[in-house]
């Protein structure tokens, strides 16, 4: 399951900033009418979104999530960002459920028994 979500990681990045680099374009066209970045990003970012939807699709298989969570992560390619916040909150996830360190979590002290 660490192939897979690793696999699912650089999707959601990759995705992401896709997205973000598409609306910009989309902004570059409607305040100056040149849709040369739109014309380019716009299919790389529907292939790429696809790419991104078996990924994730493969991920939560493999994690045996439900229908809802699948859902949310796989619609998390679709707003500006979101794939960003889902991507920590997945690896945080599959972390745990792998038992593995999740880094951040650091802060969390192990509780003693002292005498």
């Amino acid at each position: 399951m660490s192939a897979a979500l690793t696999r699912y990681r650089v999707m959601a990045y990759i995705t992401g900033v896709m997205l973000i680099v598409l609306l910009t374009g989309t902004a570059i066209r409607l305040t100056t009418g040149d849709d040369t970045l739109v014309t380019i990003v716009g299919p790389a970012h529907g292939f790429l979104y696809m790419v991104y939807l078996v990924t994730a699709f493969d991920l939560a298989v493999r994690a045996k999530w439900r229908f809802v969570r699948t859902v949310l992560v796989l619609l998390a390619g679709t707003v500006p960002f979101v794939s960003f916040i889902a991507e920590r909150a997945v690896t945080r996830w599959v972390r745990a459920d792998l038992g593995q360190r999740v880094p951040g979590d650091d802060h969390r002290a192990p509780a003693t028994s002292g005498s």
